[in-house]
């Protein structure tokens, strides 16, 4: 299996309809596995039947975080990409990422955004490279960074700083020798999983890397969510985690990374 695509769910019916985005567009044939978490709940708007599709079904809601972890654990695939269950893809954009996709890198292409209820993608700007910065004080965030857009208008794949963490591609040997898991001591169940990854990512002399030959569209935040707010089982507790993030890397950030980025 060369890549095994894992989708989070909570009680979004939304994801048969990236399920189908991720089959229709996909051009690795049978070495492409999809593997849905059902975080806790079992959906009553119906399943994919497709011999490419698992469905994964946790005894009790344990949170996003978790939910990635169960299903990197379920997959075989020499690379594994992370979905949100509220997105499409651009034509081969399976092929096009684990092609150039180094053995010390997280890629994440260019991202669009979703009208979920038109099923389109909206007429607005993409998404491209992101700034790192501490918002506010209070938490790692990724920032729009139209200098490095700039600066890299002509080159189709460039290291950044910062994604959404919707859609992320790695080797799995990367993610077993480097990530291991997503941690929810600290963070909880939901939040600043990206920034979690590219630090770790950094200190193991690793790349993020943002692919423009192709893209995602993610739900618009205008439109609502289902993990984003957590649930009455597994309450996100943001503001904590948000800490426990700053708390962790915060120095690091400030002495290492803030420098070699010269910002």
């Amino acid at each position: 299996m060369k890549l095994s695509a894992i989708i989070p769910s909570y009680k979004d019916p939304l994801h048969i309809k990236t399920v189908e985005s991720l089959l229709s567009n996909s051009e690795l044939g049978n070495e492409l596995e999809i593997i849905i978490v059902l975080d806790g709940y079992w959906p009553d708007f119906g399943v994919i039947q497709d011999s490419h599709v698992r469905y994964v079904h946790l005894g009790k809601n344990v949170g996003m975080r978790e939910a990635i972890n169960v299903g990197v654990k379920m997959s075989c695939g020499e690379f594994i990409m992370r979905n949100d269950e509220h997105q499409v893809y651009g034509k081969g954009y399976d092929r096009i990422l684990i092609e150039t996709c180094e053995p010390n890198w997280i890629v994440t292409p260019k991202r669009y955004f979703l009208d979920p209820v038109k099923w389109e993608v909206m007429d607005l700007p993409p998404v491209e490279h992101q700034k790192l910065v501490i918002q506010g004080g209070v938490k790692f965030s990724g920032q729009s960074w139209p200098e490095r857009d700039l600066e890299m208008k002509d080159v189709p794949i460039s290291e950044t700083m910062a994604m959404q963490g919707s859609c992320w591609l790695m080797p799995r040997k990367w993610w077993n020798n480097v990530i291991g898991e997503l941690q929810t001591e600290g963070y909880g169940p939901l939040i600043q999983d990206s920034h979690e990854m590219v630090f770790k990512t950094w200190k193991a002399g690793g790349k993020l890397m943002l692919n423009k030959n192709t893209w995602h569209a993610h739900k618009h935040r205008s439109f609502p969510r289902t993990h984003n707010n957590g649930s009455l089982e597994t309450p996100a507790n943001c503001d904590a985690g948000y800490k426990y993030a700053l708390d962790t890397w915060k120095d690091y950030y400030e002495k290492e990374i803030k420098p070699q980025w010269n910002i």
